[in-house]
């Protein structure tokens, strides 16, 4: 069987990279990506996965999708038996590759819940032109998505906007950890948070709660999102000392972290499923998380941390609240909830639906 796994980017290590990765390794597969740093894969743990790039696209939004959409609609990939589509653009590909399959990891949030909210944060002339690309593409998006066989939602947070948005019914296969690469040392000092720096993982209200916290530490790892200057985003949050950002960086230095950080705070825009609470459990460290989106179907309120009001308020209570005791003793529940998410959960689920496909094509 030779499967193709086609993916917006392989830039950064995030969630829908290590999905990307893992489905090609589990399945021996091509990988066609824009915008390739041949280092990734190694530093995310598969060096043997072979990768493509399709194309080079600008750094600018919205020009980058345009030119991401415009790759996947028309790059001459090879045959396949099975497409295994991963991402909002390479979404584009459906109408001419088939059969296929689309790993959702959520539709594209500014067509639909983050439209407003992503509006009002640009200027006039900024929100304007905005607008009207939206308005363009979201019917060829709507298009393209209409072209896949079936689709796979990341999370049952996901599957109910792919049903709201897109007028469509999904599987739900969680994403992958592999949990056996992380590990425990100790409860330390020092908090920690992982993602993007982008709009929706409200890295304000992270910088806001420990501005309420002096006594407290936080560590932020993460790069800026494509079109954003890390620095220039950095420097109008104003952070106080106790909040440090690190950037994105190396997979061992994460681990170690993960291992020594006295938990993780997750904060995010009702997150699509949120794949660093299962790192953090898998290290057996406790999470304390605001009350929606995928969060809820990972953190246990109470047995692997806690599901709190998306306030700082709210948040520096719950913080303040822990102590070292408390949270060494949900180590276990913590290993045991990751564990239900494991890449070997994961690999299982996906090669039954790709069989599945392959069945009724």
């Amino acid at each position: 069987m030779r499967v193709a796994v086609l993916h917006d980017h392989l830039r950064f290590i995030g969630g829908g990279e290590r999905v990307a990765l893992t489905l090609a390794a589990a399945f021996d597969a091509d990988l066609y990506v824009t915008d390739l740093d041949p280092t990734l894969p190694e530093r995310a743990g598969m060096p043997k996965v072979r990768v493509t790039e399709i194309a080079r696209v600008p750094q600018t939004p919205p020009m980058r999708q345009d030119r991401q959409a415009r790759a996947f609609r028309e790059y001459p990939i090879p045959d396949h038996d099975v497409y295994l589509l991963s991402g909002n653009w390479a979404v584009f590909a459906a109408p001419r590759l088939r059969p296929n399959t689309w790993y959702c990891h959520t539709p594209v949030r500014v067509f639909y819940d983050l439209h407003d909210s992503f509006l009002s944060s640009l200027h006039r002339v900024r929100r304007w032109a905005a607008q009207r690309w939206i308005e363009r593409r979201r019917p060829e998006y709507e298009a393209a998505a209409a072209a896949v066989q079936t689709i796979v939602a990341n999370s049952r947070n996901v599957e109910a906007r792919i049903e709201r948005f897109l007028h469509r019914k999904a599987s739900v296969v969680h994403p992958p950890v592999d949990t056996s690469r992380y590990r425990f040392d100790r409860v330390g000092d020092t908090w920690l948070a992982v993602g993007r720096l982008s709009h929706e993982k409200r890295v304000g209200l992270l910088v806001e709660t420990f501005r309420r916290l002096p006594r407290e530490r936080l560590i932020v790892v993460g790069g800026a999102q494509m079109g954003i200057d890390a620095d220039r985003f950095i420097r109008r949050l104003a952070p106080p000392p106790n909040v440090e950002f690190l950037g994105e960086i190396a997979e061992p230095q994460l681990l170690d972290l993960y291992a020594t950080c006295r938990g993780l705070v997750a904060v995010s825009v009702d997150e699509d499923f949120g794949l660093t609470p299962v790192e953090a459990m898998s290290s057996g460290k406790a999470v304390i998380a605001v009350n929606d989106g995928g969060y809820k179907e990972t953190v246990i309120d109470g047995t692997t941390g806690w599901l709190v009001p998306p306030d700082s308020a709210s948040l520096a209570l719950a913080i303040r609240d822990t102590d070292p005791a408390r949270l060494a003793a949900m180590r276990e529940a913590c290993g045991a909830r990751a564990r239900s998410f494991d890449r070997s959960v994961f690999v299982a689920r996906m090669q039954e639906l790709v069989e599945r496909v392959l069945v009724l094509r």
